[in-house]
């Protein structure tokens, strides 16, 4: 068989050839792995933002917006330095507010959500966005909830999902996997638009 291009590999994913995925995967896992492990310097840290990345590109590539024809790798890189950026943000605003307030509180990952320059409307526009992903999360089946809701409203890693639900780390990224891929359905069954 011959050997095909990171290029050909994502048409073959868009059109619905799971498999084209799984070899992206497969080629690009140490050298993305590495990449963030070098930047945060935790092994389990970089495990789950390396699966952060991979959510990331399959939405994306589901919405049919990836434009990089022929740098896949750049560009699943550069997602991943955002992420990274994104996390050590998130962290530490986080433990600066835990610090000032001197409480143990839970952190939901819509507090963090970037509001454009706050005018009252953009404010009340963003409001109803977390109202309304709030609403779609409820309707999950319930395992699927559960994973979505510690990883981004409790911020656990994967490795801590697995030990607070009794299953196995791959079963805790495939909920994850599928309650994104439901939310996504309902999304568009609904024609729900998402700034």
């Amino acid at each position: 068989m011959m050997h095909k291009t990171d290029c050909e590999l994502v048409h073959d994913y868009i059109k619905g050839k799971e498999s084209a995925l799984e070899a992206l995967l497969h080629r690009h896992k140490i050298r993305v792995f590495n990449y963030i492990n070098r930047k945060v310097n935790n092994p389990e840290l970089a495990e789950d933002l390396f699966q952060d990345v991979f959510i990331k590109v399959i939405l994306t590539l589901k919405e049919g917006k990836y434009n990089e024809e022929g740098k896949f790798l750049p560009w699943v890189l550069r997602i991943s330095h955002n992420l990274i950026v994104d996390h050590f943000r998130i962290s530490n605003k986080a433990k600066f507010v835990n610090e000032t307030s001197g409480q143990n509180e839970d952190y939901n990952v819509f507090d963090f959500v970037k509001v454009s320059e706050h005018s009252i409307e953009d404010l009340m526009i963003n409001d109803q966005i977390v109202s309304d992903l709030k609403k779609l999360v409820e309707t999950l089946p319930e395992d699927q909830r559960e994973v979505l809701e510690l990883r981004f409203y409790k911020g656990l890693s994967f490795k801590e999902i697995a030990e607070e639900t009794n299953v196995g780390i791959n079963t805790a990224l495939g909920r994850m996997r599928y309650a994104i891929i439901n939310l996504r359905k309902i999304i568009e069954l609904k024609n729900i638009a998402f700034l």
